[in-house]
């Protein structure tokens, strides 16, 4: 297996291959624009050949011609195996237990896979203002697991306290009296590794790094006494094949892809 110096990959192309290994043997994917969309693409050309794509639109199923810039993109409709009504969407695939992964992105995450993607800073006068959840919480609650995409991995977005809970996971949710159907964030692939945790009562805890990456490096980047695998791996970087699927296949038109 050929692999590619790390100065010739960036973060967009690096989250994408590792996010996209990550969907190896799961069927049904909830994605989202930007770097869910390139994992679940690459990962349908690689290991997952069989993957069917869900968008928030009600596209079940897509398969386009290339990539779409919206959820709304007519391109998804095309070729796609159903497109559903919101109500359908969301009362019959996500809340009938339908979707093995859900794949969001966030600003801030907590130790518990709870996500904040509404403020930065104070509700009232927030330093930043945030889109909010969309289908967020409908996917969190409802998916078998969650990934997380982070393109930052740094104590202001790895935070002990969320400025805000915009997505509760299922931990934060059963201490309101509420039981989710799925085990919430499972995985969150960031620029220096990978967090993982099984399930309800469990903390996000490191599991793999880049290569010349090292753990004290990943502690020291996380706003939590973030803990550590017994052993940790070492993610193995993109290989030439996984790249040029992604630059030439996948985003030759670099929709996504920085």
């Amino acid at each position: 297996m050929t692999t590619t110096a790390p100065e010739t990959v960036t973060s967009s192309e690096l989250l994408s291959v590792v996010a996209s290994r990550e969907l190896a043997s799961r069927r049904t994917v909830f994605a989202g624009i930007g770097l869910p969309t390139l994992a679940t693409e690459l990962a349908h050309l690689t290991v997952a050949s069989q993957i069917e794509v869900v968008y928030e639109s009600g596209v079940c199923g897509a398969h386009p011609s290339h990539l779409p810039e919206t959820i709304a993109d007519a391109v998804l409709i095309s070729g796609a195996e159903a497109v559903l009504s919101m109500p359908a969407l969301f009362g019959c695939v996500l809340q009938g237990g339908h979707i093995d992964v859900g794949f969001l992105g966030a600003a801030q995450i907590d130790r518990w896979g709870n996500l904040n993607t509404s403020v930065i800073g104070d509700w009232e006068r927030p330093a930043v203002r945030l889109p909010g959840s969309g289908g967020a919480m409908e996917v969190m609650a409802n998916s078998h697991e969650v990934f997380v995409v982070m393109r930052r991995h740094n104590p202001r977005s790895f935070t002990a306290e969320l400025d805000f809970c915009t997505t509760p996971g299922p931990d934060r949710a059963l201490a309101e009296g509420i039981r989710p159907l799925g085990a919430g964030v499972t995985r969150v692939i960031t620029e220096l590794g990978i967090l993982a945790r099984a399930g309800v009562g469990e903390e996000l805890r490191l599991v793999a790094v880049h290569p010349g990456v090292t753990v004290d490096q990943v502690r020291a980047a996380t706003g939590w006494d973030l803990k550590a695998a017994a052993s940790v791996d070492t993610v193995p970087p993109p290989t030439e094949a996984e790249l040029r699927l992604l630059r030439e296949d996948v985003d030759p038109g670099r929709v996504y892809l920085r």
